[in-house]
């Protein structure tokens, strides 16, 4: 290979390979014959397309399908993939196939998907790709406004499923509000939503919130890319919440006690999704 990196060595090292790259570095073995290992030279640069940029809203939507739990084991193909999202409620729009080539290249490249016999492709290492994610994912695109309500608990509940009732895709709880349904573990006092720009003056107006520097109740995200609302959590009982997943990497990046929040979220729901998908390989 033109270059090993860091977390191929350890593959290889996991799997009892031997490896070198063309700058020179190594780790080749002939059990209780020889070993030599040899690092620290520079990669050799070969020109070659560029990566993908795992910030992009557009590259999110692919690693959000890959690592949705409703889509453990799934089997896909690039095509596939493109086509998924054209049959999603509420919609989400496709990331182009050519962006979807280049995301799935590179996660290959770096051994988190694994080639099937039947030219199609699963995830390896859901967790690592996850934490992948986690080191690119741009919260902070998603415009934060800070709004108090002396509504309460059943009361906003009410409303704001009220509220969503035929809008499906503009608004669902976020964050540790998401979390505390899906994975209680973390207590704070207030709600956190994902609502779209042209659905914030219909929601400040029922749930009879104001703009506040400080002592907020209601943390409202307008998110750049509405592929925050891909598969969301429904019932009928409340408001839908965002994925778990999508939840989990908001949590990582919400500040507080989120960090924990999220930890309870990939023991909770995230783990155990994965987990029965590679006992049953």
């Amino acid at each position: 290979m033109p270059h090993v990196s860091p977390r191929m060595a350890s593959l290889c090292q996991a799997n009892n390979w031997s490896w070198f790259d063309l700058a020179g570095n190594c780790s080749v073995e002939i059990p209780g014959a020889f070993l030599i290992e040899r690092s620290g030279q520079e990669p050799v640069r070969i020109d070659s397309p560029s990566g993908p940029n795992l910030t992009s809203p557009e590259a999110a939507r692919v690693v959000r399908a890959l690592l949705a739990p409703e889509n453990a084991g799934e089997r896909w193909t690039q095509r596939e993939i493109v086509a998924h999202f054209d049959n999603l409620t509420p919609a989400v729009v496709a990331p182009s196939l050519a962006l979807v080539n280049k995301v799935v290249q590179h996660l290959r490249d770096q051994a988190f998907l694994e080639p099937l016999p039947n030219r199609g492709f699963r995830v390896r290492d859901h967790e690592g790709l996850l934490q992948l994610w986690r080191q690119h994912y741009r919260f902070d695109r998603s415009v934060r406004r800070r709004y108090f309500t002396l509504l309460q608990n059943r009361a906003l509940n009410d409303r704001l499923s009220a509220l969503a009732t035929g809008a499906q895709g503009d608004i669902a709880y976020s964050a540790f509000s998401a979390a505390d349904i899906q994975a209680p573990h973390v207590r704070q006092p207030r709600t956190w939503l994902y609502v779209t720009a042209n659905m914030e003056e219909e929601l400040k107006k029922t749930v009879e919130a104001k703009e506040v520097d400080s002592g907020e109740n209601l943390v409202v995200l307008i998110p750049e890319d509405t592929g925050v609302f891909y598969r969301l959590d429904l019932s009928q009982k409340r408001l839908a919440c965002t994925n778990p997943v999508q939840t989990y990497i908001d949590l990582v990046h919400a500040g507080g006690r989120g960090e924990e929040a999220a930890e309870a979220m990939l023991q909770q729901r995230l783990k155990p999704a994965w987990i029965g998908v590679t006992n049953e390989r």
